[in-house]
């Protein structure tokens, strides 16, 4: 990786915080020990600073200056091609020639061994600076980490090298139009050849960066069935498909069956495109015999738990996103509130000069809300990409187990939680600039509508609270919501014996909490209805969510404490704030839980 950057500004950069960052990685998370593993021992600190400056570099400088730009013009389809703006593609090549593609992954498939925790800090900065043109290399990177795990020699060989080096794109191809996130219910068929290859064909929707001319080819991810295969699920394969066919040299051969039947148009994140592929309708007749081209990926049958490798890096990848929008966002209301002069404090009189609007209580309770759910999410976000980096090179086997087994509980809420509270960043954010929030002329108002995709992408807000309760919390007896509760109450003890009246206030209040959550658990799981257990499913999800924020901010005052500076007084105001107008909502929802309400169980859709 090519790490030249120019030397720092002195200005505080208005996209993310370098300096928070570096708070998270190196005196929270521990980021140099590991540097003494096997895995990443090719690291040091050196090299982190310097990736993070050039990701800080270039997200700076090619990414953000076309956010705007993205977003009023979005990309256009012609009924042949898909038209972006050149500065995607600009910014993109920027990317893979500093060998951002290649970061995290395996150095037996091309890739750097960066550690994931790292590379989230560096995503960060482009999320931040420009999602739209961001999406593409999120899906790029999950595609060609799916198939480095799952694909055979050949396919590495053939579209791995290729994305990482910036040549290839990809994408994941699952949602159809009459079944949406339901894939039980999708059709298209896969039917196998002589050759070893497959004929697909069927149509998708909602598939981001389906089609585009940012590089030589673009390699689908596409869930089908192949003839006799078992009903739902259990009868999902997964296949590559590229867009032009691959020769075994390298070189790009004829143009698949896939094309556009058009693309959707949204409400925010414009810049990257989202399309409705066709696989299969004739418009290409790769070697004289019509149906796109794939190839199994993994075994038939299997295809949604090998998808599920992609889906989960992408669901981390959309928390991600959320976060850096709500941060984002939040810089820049700050920016704002320091530099705008209106009004006076109270008791003031209209003679004296007004003052800027960060002087008002009620702005200052807007902006420490939002730091509240920005920098939490940030912490979190980066937690479970270091739970990543400890699954893939711990020497202990059980321990490698139990960050692969936390990982799990937390994935939902590490995609859910920040899709929601960075999203009412947002809205603080606008809040902040008032009138002028609401316009165009200033970013705020184009963050909350690229964020607003967040809670939808890669699965609902309510998808991913039946997983976190129907799936994860259950499996193995709540294995998983164990671990996450031990962790919990280890930092609670750490807190209590630090001898600062405040922290010991915070810890008895998360271990409440926390005692609340288990107890409404086993309740839930007593139940025996299904039904009635997952009614309020995101009412468990969202008080988990809280519970796992509350205990990240504890953690983050602990790896302030003792000591000085405004950096981090403003952690400990941020872990007052969330203890004292966030923790509390948990009760609530808790409450909601327990009393076993059937309102919407039972609601007839005739009264609606």
């Amino acid at each position: 990786m090519s790490t030249t950057a120019p030397a720092r500004t002195v200005n505080q950069s208005q996209i993310m915080s370098r300096r928070d960052l570096d708070f998270l990685l190196f005196e929270w998370l521990g980021t140099e020990e590991l540097f003494g593993r096997p895995r990443f021992a090719d690291h040091d600190r050196s090299t982190v600073e310097s990736v993070l400056e050039l990701a800080e570099s270039i997200a700076t400088t090619r990414f953000a200056p076309h956010n705007r730009a993205a977003d009023l013009a979005e990309p256009r389809f012609d009924g042949t091609r898909v038209e972006l703006l050149p500065e995607v593609g600009d910014a993109l090549r920027a990317f893979a020639e500093a060998g951002f593609p290649a970061a995290p992954l395996d150095q037996g498939v091309g890739g750097l061994q960066l550690p994931s925790s790292v590379f989230g800090a560096c995503m960060a900065w482009f999320h931040a600076a420009n999602t739209g043109t961001t999406g593409y290399a999120l899906l790029t990177a999950a595609n060609a980490n799916l198939l480095s795990v799952h694909g055979t020699p050949d396919q590495v060989d053939r579209y791995v090298r290729p994305m990482l080096e910036g040549r290839f794109f990809g994408t994941m191809a699952l949602s159809e139009p009459h079944a949406g996130s339901n894939l039980a219910d999708l059709t298209t068929r896969a039917e196998p050849q002589d050759d070893g290859t497959y004929r697909l064909f069927g149509r998708k929707m909602w598939i981001s960066a389906g089609d585009h001319e940012l590089g030589e080819n673009i390699v689908h991810l596409v869930l089908a069935r192949t003839p006799g295969a078992p009903a739902g699920t259990r009868g999902v394969s997964l296949f590559l498909v590229p867009k032009h066919l691959v020769e075994p040299d390298g070189s790009i051969g004829e143009r698949n069956d896939v094309v556009l039947a058009g693309i959707n148009h949204k409400m925010g994140f414009r810049g990257t495109v989202n399309t409705a592929p066709v696989f299969g309708d004739g418009a290409f007749t790769p070697g004289g015999r019509p149906g796109a081209v794939g190839y199994l990926v993994g075994e038939e049958n299997r295809g949604l738990r090998v998808m599920f490798t992609m889906m989960n890096e992408a669901r981390i990848g959309v928390g991600l996103c959320a976060t850096a929008l709500g941060y984002t966002g939040y810089l820049k209301s700050l920016a704002y509130a320091r530099e705008r002069l209106q009004g006076r404090p109270a008791g003031v009189g209209p003679e004296e000069p007004q003052v800027p609007l960060v002087e008002h209580a009620d702005v200052r309770r807007m902006l420490l809300a939002q730091k509240s759910y920005a920098e939490g999410a940030l912490a979190l976000n980066l937690y479970c990409s270091r739970l990543v980096d400890d699954a893939a090179s711990l020497d202990d086997e059980g321990a490698r187990r139990e960050a692969g087994t936390l990982l799990g509980v937390l994935t939902p809420i590490a995609k859910s939680w920040p899709s929601q509270w960075c999203l009412a960043a947002n809205d603080l954010a606008i809040q902040v600039l008032g009138g002028a929030g609401y316009t165009r002329d200033f970013d705020v108002e184009q963050h909350y509508r690229d964020n607003r995709l967040n809670a939808i992408h890669e699965g609902t807000h309510g998808i991913q609270a039946q997983d976190l309760l129907g799936r994860k919390v259950m499996l193995d007896g709540g294995a998983g919501l164990g671990l996450l509760l031990d962790r919990v109450r280890a930092t609670a003890q750490r807190a209590s014996a630090t001898q600062d009246d405040e922290a010991a206030a915070h810890a008895a209040a998360l271990l409440a909490a926390a005692d609340r959550l288990v107890e409404v658990t086993g309740a839930l799981g007593a139940l025996g209805d299904p039904r009635l257990v997952l009614a309020d499913a995101t009412a468990y999800l969202e008080a988990a969510g809280h519970l796992v924020v509350a205990w990240l901010w504890l953690e983050q005052w602990l790896a302030a404490h003792g000591k000085e500076g405004a950096f981090y007084d403003g952690k400990r105001a941020a872990t007052r704030y969330f203890f004292a107008r966030e923790l509390p909502k948990v009760g609530p929802m808790l409450d909601l839980l327990a009393s076993g309400d059937r309102t919407t169980l039972d609601l007839d859709p005739a009264w609606l």
